[in-house]
C-alpha cells in the first residue's frame, strides 16, 4: 500500500501540493490526471524521495519513504536524464549498476518489442524513440510501484500504443502502476482508477467501471466535468 497523509509541498511563492491524503493499493493501474502545474510531478517526486514534503508523510507498506522503499519504487521522469555519450546498451548497464532489481533480459525483450537498437546513441533518438526507451528501462526493473510521468507526451499514436502495451504487460497483482498524462482518452481503456489533482489539491479518486455504471459517464467526461475544459487542451 502507498499512502499519502496530508502531504503538502511549498516552494517560494507557491503551494505545489496542498494537503493531499489518499491510499493506493497494489494490483491497480491508476491514472494521475490534472492540468500542467496541478502538482502531479511534485507528488510523484515526493513518493520517490527525490524531494521532501513541507509537511505530511508518504508511507509505503506501513513505513515512511526511505532507502528500503525506494528500492521497490521505479520512477520515470518527464525530463531527459541520459548522457549524450550513452548508447541504448549503456543505458541498460547504467541502470544495472544502480538498481539490484534491474533485469537485463527483460530490458532487451522490451527493446526488441519496441524496435530499438542497442547501438543507437541517445542523443540521436526521436521523441518517440526516447519515450519508448524511458519506459523500457523503467519497466525492466522488478519494482512494486511504477510511476510513469507523462510517458505519452509528444509522441505519435503508434509509439503511444507501444509504450502503453509495454507498461500494462508489466502490471501484476503484486505491483502498482501510476501513469500521469494529459491524454485522458488514451488511458481510459488501460487504467482501472483515476486520481484527479486540481489546483494542488485532491479533487477525487474514481473507479472507471463505477463511473460508467453509476454515473453513465466516461473518464474523459468526468475530466471535463472536474476541470472544465476539453481533454488534452494543455500540454
Amino acid at each position: 500500500m502507498l499512502e499519502s497523509i496530508e502531504i503538502t509541498k511549498k516552494f517560494v511563492g507557491k503551494t505545489a501540493v496542498d494537503n493531499i491524503s489518499m491510499k493506493l493499493e497494489s494490483g491497480h493501474i491508476y491514472a494521475l490526471l490534472g492540468p500542467n502545474g496541478s502538482g502531479k510531478t511534485t507528488w510523484m517526486k515526493m513518493v520517490t524521495g527525490l524531494i521532501k514534503p513541507t509537511s505530511g508523510y508518504i508511507m509505503y507498506n506501513g513505513a515512511p519513504i526511505g532507502i528500503p522503499s525506494r528500492r521497490e519504487i521505479a520512477y520515470m521522469a518527464t525530463e531527459p536524464y541520459f548522457y549524450d555519450w550513452m548508447t541504448i546498451a549503456d543505458v541498460g548497464k547504467y541502470y544495472q549498476d544502480f538498481f539490484e532489481d534491474f533485469s537485463m533480459e527483460k530490458y532487451h525483450t522490451l527493446l526488441g518489442r519496441m524496435e530499438l537498437d542497442t547501438k543507437m546513441k541517445t542523443k540521436n533518438l526521436s521523441s518517440g524513440m526516447m519515450a519508448k526507451l524511458k519506459v523500457a528501462v523503467t519497466m525492466a526493473r522488478n519494482a512494486k510501484v511504477f510511476l510513469l510521468d507523462e510517458p505519452l507526451n509528444g509522441i505519435d499514436l503508434i509509439a503511444r500504443d507501444e509504450v502503453m502495451q509495454a507498461a500494462i504487460e508489466n502490471a501484476a497483482p503484486d505491483n502498482m502502476l501510476i501513469i500521469s498524462s494529459h491524454l485522458v482518452e488514451e488511458l481510459e481503456s488501460v487504467v482501472d482508477s483515476a486520481i484527479f489533482i486540481k489546483d494542488a489539491k485532491l479533487a477525487g479518486i474514481y473507479n472507471i467501471e463505477e463511473l460508467r455504471q453509476n454515473e453513465g459517464v466516461s473518464l474523459a467526461d468526468k475530466y471535463r466535468e472536474v476541470f472544465g475544459h476539453a481533454v488534452g487542451g494543455e500540454n
